[in-house]
């Protein structure tokens, strides 16, 4: 890749075969740490990764998402009251918004072995992935990443011993793919943005 098209983009996307040489570089074997297995392929089904080491760089990456899209003063959809503040410092609405942006959300686990994000009814109500928002941002923490999604269903399991979840439901997808294949049919394309909190 050349070093023109890292820092301003290419013209024209890669193609798929470009894509597998230039990620085939960097992929990890199956004893690499599931951090790096996730961000691997997280970033290789089209998510935008941003690694925070505290709170105040949660604060400045969303910031400057907010600014990248043009989001400031804009309407959001999030049900997490304890994230609430990060909307209202940004004269941001979330209250019943009629046409959000975006979705501003935590999520359950990180799935690893997928590179894909795991909801529950706890960040996403009853809504299905293609009811939400074409735009998500993520806000997890590296403790969340785990193995497999199997990991996460035992992981809700205990942590919700009374007021289990419902809808619990896993986004892979964050690019739309030119051609359709049968892996990603039913699902909806999401431009997702993670911000990951290093707290291990």
């Amino acid at each position: 890749m050349s070093l023109f098209r890292k820092f301003f983009g290419a013209n024209n996307p890669p193609s798929e075969a470009e894509k597998d040489k230039e990620f085939s570089k960097y992929t990890p074997d199956a004893n690499a740490p599931l951090d790096e297995q996730f961000i691997y392929n997280f970033k290789k089904n089209g998510g935008k990764f941003l690694y925070c080491e505290n709170e105040t760089e949660v604060k400045d990456h969303f910031e400057n998402i907010l600014e990248e899209n043009d989001w400031f003063e804009s309407e959001a959809l999030c049900y997490e009251p304890e994230i609430f503040n990060m909307l209202e410092e940004n004269k941001i609405t979330y209250h019943k918004p009629k046409n959000p942006s975006f979705l501003l959300a935590n999520c359950e686990n990180l799935i690893a072995d997928e590179g894909s994000i795991l909801f529950s009814s706890k960040q996403i109500k009853q809504h299905k992935p293609n009811e939400l928002p074409a735009n998500i941002i993520v806000l997890a923490k590296t403790s969340q990443i785990i193995e497999t999604k199997s990991d996460g269903l035992s992981g809700i399991k205990n942590k919700y011993v009374r007021d289990y979840p419902t809808n619990i439901t896993t986004i892979k997808y964050f690019e739309k793919v030119e051609e359709e294949d049968f892996t990603q049919y039913g699902s909806s394309a999401k431009n997702l943005y993670l911000l990951l909190l290093e707290d291990l």
